[in-house]
């Protein structure tokens, strides 16, 4: 199995998980064990295990960036519902753009990393 398949397979079954774990806590609550409302305020959670799964492997640019997003807004928002640090949402929109200065500033670097042609350092030799 090359390293492009073997990525497509753990993309699957990471969202078969996520799927399955939905589905578990809705069927829960339908037979009355828990209460999917008291669960309701972890739906940023989800959020950040989808943007995790984008980044993981051998994604694209684009893929490995907007995995990254939902990281960050995953967080943020989760951040925000538990009320961690003192956040609300009234006092922590600038994280949002200082999130996006961050990313503008490390997408060169993203784009080197994920560079599928990139050419060897003109002082090296090309690996056989």
């Amino acid at each position: 199995m090359d390293s492009k398949q073997a990525y497509h397979w753990r993309k699957q079954l990471l969202w078969g998980l996520l799927l399955i774990g939905i589905g578990a806590a809705l069927l829960a609550d339908q037979l009355g064990y828990v209460d999917i409302y008291d669960l309701w305020h972890y739906w940023p959670l989800v959020l950040v295990v989808i943007g995790v799964i984008k980044m993981i492997g051998y994604p694209t640019v684009k893929d490995f960036i907007g995995g990254l997003w939902l990281v960050i807004i995953g967080v943020w928002l989760f951040a925000n519902f538990e009320h961690m640090f003192g956040i609300y949402f009234d006092n922590s929109w600038p994280f949002l753009i200082i999130a996006w200065g961050v990313i503008l500033i490390l997408k060169p670097f993203i784009r080197d990393r994920f560079a599928v042609d990139a050419a060897p350092p003109a002082n090296k030799e090309p690996l056989p």
